[in-house]
């Protein structure tokens, strides 16, 4: 039987980790004839199918007020918190209003319930669940108590409420191991794990004239060669670590590339990288238009470039991160048949190492070897096809969409007695 089924976010947009995933689950349910209809503050999504409420947006003018008021501080004043009912009570409208005119027998809330980053969001989507009894999955991608800068707080008790909430008619999803054990440790919450996916069954379908258009855009010569960070350019992605690659790969052909925009926590760890390169003496490139989540293209800007058109000019993929909760700029390198370079963060020891992938790792720093590797990977093209064929077929194993196709039919027998 086709279900209806509502995702809910602060914004589906862009290229971030929790709205290309929401892509993937998307297809993933449109293909067996399920219909999706989208929530969120900002939307790239079909507009007959989408309810935009700005409100939901975590950059909304008051909820980055109530933040500033919640972080960092222990105390919360009456204000604060009158401010927060006014703007859940806005939103718990909203969400029927959304239930209603789509007819809704299911919602999948996208991290809206598991990192605080809109309060009264959660809450609002907390008091319908409970109030409504309609079904939900809980998809929860980074926890708060993951962050050091939520742990400082005036609102513990609206975190131990909805973030997430330990509610009957909702099955919650995570993406790694670690962060299963600690949820059911910190709430009793049982959760299933659904990693992180990408279509191995298909190959990516390449546009060659959109990706030497976005090499030209760049203004690569003919003789440069692209080291890709394809990463928002946030602190915890260590790009630093990328930059002391290129410095030591010594060689003016290769330019770092940084796929993603800047701007989700600051401005300021973008500016010290750009400074940090200058005086090593690498020359990096900053994308400068905004790119497009390939999964959802034909929704979009088709004019806009998206991330399948920055992956094959790449010669090598750097992906340094210090924490993920899973790592889909690893899955796109993996897909795209591209060596990398990978910082062996908690999720990747414990969830992705143990398949047998074939990379080249450094842990917590760069080594000689590391180096010396990178450069012979470059050099020997028998040795790189020997790495990314293996690669793809450990993932087409362990992180293709039937993957994610059965653990959706798991939830939803739950639910609904029926299989996706």
């Amino acid at each position: 039987m086709v279900k209806n089924i509502g995702f809910i976010s602060t914004r589906f947009s862009g290229t971030d980790g929790v709205t290309m995933e929401t892509s993937k689950w998307s297809e993933v349910l449109r293909k067996i004839g399920h219909s999706c209809f989208w929530f969120a503050g900002e939307l790239e999504r079909d507009p007959q199918k989408s309810f935009l409420v700005p409100e939901a947006h975590f950059k909304y003018e008051k909820n980055q007020w109530i933040n500033e008021r919640i972080f960092g501080h222990k105390v919360r004043s009456t204000a604060v918190t009158d401010i927060i009912h006014d703007l859940k009570i806005l939103l718990k409208i909203k969400i029927r209003e959304f239930i209603s005119q789509f007819n809704l027998d299911l919602l999948i809330a996208q991290n809206a319930l598991t990192i605080p980053l809109h309060i009264p969001l959660g809450i609002a989507l907390t008091e319908i669940i409970a109030e409504t009894q309609i079904p939900m999955i809980a998809h929860h991608h980074d926890f708060y108590w993951e962050r050091t800068r939520f742990s400082v707080n005036a609102a513990g008790d609206y975190l131990r409420m909805a973030f997430p909430p330990n509610l009957n008619n909702i099955e919650h999803v995570v993406i790694n191991s670690a962060a299963k054990e600690e949820l059911a440790l910190r709430t009793g919450i049982s959760s299933t794990i659904i990693p992180n996916v990408l279509d191995f069954e298909n190959p990516p379908e390449v546009d060659e004239d959109k990706t030497i258009a976005f090499r030209d855009s760049l203004e690569l010569g003919p003789q440069d060669r692209i080291i890709l960070q394809p990463t928002r350019i946030i602190q915890r992605k260590g790009i630093e670590h990328a930059i002391d690659l290129v410095e030591d790969l010594n060689d003016p052909r290769y330019k770092l590339v940084i796929s993603h925009e800047a701007g989700d926590e600051g401005y300021e760890y973008a500016e010290w990288l750009q400074e940090t390169a200058r005086e090593r003496g690498v020359d990096l490139r900053l994308v400068k238009m905004r790119v497009s989540d390939p999964i959802n293209n034909k929704e979009n800007n088709k004019d806009k470039p998206t991330l399948w058109d920055i992956y094959p000019h790449a010669d090598f993929i750097t992906y340094p991160s210090l924490h993920e909760g899973f790592g889909n700029a690893f899955l796109e390198a993996v897909y795209f048949k591209k060596p990398l370079l990978i910082n062996r963060y908690a999720t990747f020891v414990r969830d992705i190492e143990p398949k047998g992938f074939d990379l080249i790792v450094m842990d917590g720093f760069l080594t000689k070897k590391n180096v010396q590797s990178v450069k012979e990977f470059l050099k020997s093209r028998k040795r790189k096809e020997r790495m990314v064929n293996h690669n793809y077929e450990v993932a087409e194993r362990n992180y293709s969409y039937a993957i994610l196709q059965r653990g959706l039919n798991n939830i939803l027998i739950n639910f609904f007695g029926m299989k996706v």
